[in-house]
């Protein structure tokens, strides 16, 4: 696959891969054997299409379709020392930037769907960081995932000890939010 957007044809799966049903949110282990189309590949998961479904597979079992595994998105490494608390937002930033809608091949920074980011020093040495974003949808089943993601690929900044992603609901998302890039992208300009 040399690109991101998706495959024409189908895979088989090699060996049962775990995965996330796409929008429900919910654990749908994909049997050996199974025919699956690559739609997206971004932010260290797999989207596929298999059985009329779609899928989230974490990058970590790509050998399952047949790929080699492709490192974690991350920041490169910084001196802790270096960064103050703004420092630290503009990282929290960028690497929300590689965590992706399974279903939208946009990240969640350029759709809009983040609305807030701030650094707060610990007395005992290091940051927090409180994020606030929405969904596209407030029925979406993957909003946990996406927000779980977020957490933990915030936690891997270094000086971040602590890190808190609330999905919120006000204002409510719409198009508009979308960056001129994403806009641009999804064929909305």
């Amino acid at each position: 696959m040399s690109n991101d957007s998706g495959e024409t044809a189908g895979r088989l799966l090699q060996r049962e891969c775990p995965a996330i049903s796409v929008p429900w949110g919910k654990e749908a282990p994909l049997p050996a054997g199974s025919q699956a189309l690559v739609t997206q590949r971004l932010g260290g998961s797999i989207t596929v299409m298999s059985g009329g479904n779609l899928y989230r597979i974490d990058e970590s079992n790509a050998d399952a379709l047949g790929l080699e595994p492709r490192p974690a998105p991350a920041l490169p490494a910084r001196i802790c020392s270096e960064l103050d608390a703004r420092g630290i937002e503009e990282a929290a930033w960028e690497i929300l930037a590689s965590c992706y809608d399974p279903e939208i091949p946009i990240d969640i920074v350029s759709l809009g769907l983040v609305y807030g980011c701030t650094a707060e020093p610990l007395a005992s040495g290091g940051y927090r960081l409180a994020v606030s974003m929405t969904l596209t949808a407030a029925g979406c089943g993957m909003g946990s995932l996406i927000a779980d993601e977020a957490r933990l690929r915030l936690l891997s900044i270094p000086c971040v000890k602590e890190a808190e992603v609330l999905v919120v609901w006000d204002p409510p998302w719409n198009r508009e939010m979308m960056s001129e890039a994403a806009k641009l992208d999804m064929g909305m300009l």
